[in-house]
Parts: C-alpha cells; structure tokens; sequence
C-alpha cells in the first residue's frame, strides 16, 4: 500500500518538530534535526534554514509495518498558501498539527475547510500540551 500524507500546521505549531519524530521513529532517518540549529530534515533549501520556517513543500518516503508512505511537509505561513492548496491535491490523508498554547488560528479553519472540500481525511494532533499557557481542558480563553 502507498498512501500519501499530509503534515499541516500555521507557522510556531512545531510541525518540523512532530514529522522530525515520526521519520525517526519510522527509522527512516538516523537523528532528530531542529529547525533552531538549522537541520531540520525536511527543510533543505538554506532560506529555509536561515529563516527557520518551510518556504517549498518537500516530501520523503516512509515504510511502516510492510506499508509505504509519502510524508509531504507543506507551507505553514498564510502567504504560502497556493502552494499548500497545490500539496493537498495529492494527499490521502492530513495531519493537522494545533498548538495548546496557541490554539486553532484562522489559517487552520481555512485549511481544514480546503481538506473538507477535496474529501481528505484529517487528524488532528494537538501539540505542546505541556507548555505554559497550554488550555489543556479545552475551555478556550474568552
């Protein structure tokens, strides 16, 4: 079985973090990188790297359990928001990485309503749950 997926997050919701995880523990690559120190696995172009957000959509190939998987990192930032749409026509799947912290953005409605409108199965996955300001009882702030 191929299948492709899709990792979605605005820009600060760690998604270089959480798909770092999942290639390591997939043992496709040997070592977490961190967008901080500039290595970052998915992040290849050096304007990534000096800006610290992913700027082109890149992908990598995956195996688990027998199964192959396409891992396709897309564009956090609203600007970059065509190319992403462009990302979410090929995908079978989506995981949309949401900060505790910062909560649902606008650009996470908007992305949520594209997968919706193109039938993508989505996840949610909620991140940084353990940092300060986290609404970890989902009471919102108002």
């Amino acid at each position: 079985m191929n299948k492709t997926i899709g990792v979605i997050a605005y820009v600060d919701a760690d998604k270089n973090t959480y798909s770092e995880g999942l290639l390591y523990h997939t043992d496709t690559i040997r070592d977490l990188g961190r967008v901080d120190h500039q290595r970052s696995y998915l992040d290849t172009h050096q304007i990534e790297r000096q800006r610290g957000i992913t700027i082109f959509s890149d992908q990598t190939l995956m195996k688990h359990r027998g199964d192959t998987y396409y891992l396709i990192d897309t564009l956090g930032h609203i600007d970059f928001s065509p190319e992403m749409e462009r990302a979410i026509m090929v995908m079978d799947y989506a995981i949309i990485i949401v900060s505790a912290v910062e909560e649902v953005q606008g650009h996470t409605e908007t992305v949520w309503e594209l997968l919706k409108k193109h039938q993508i199965p989505s996840f949610f996955f909620i991140n940084k749950t353990d940092r300060v300001g986290a609404d970890r009882e989902g009471n919102g702030r108002d």
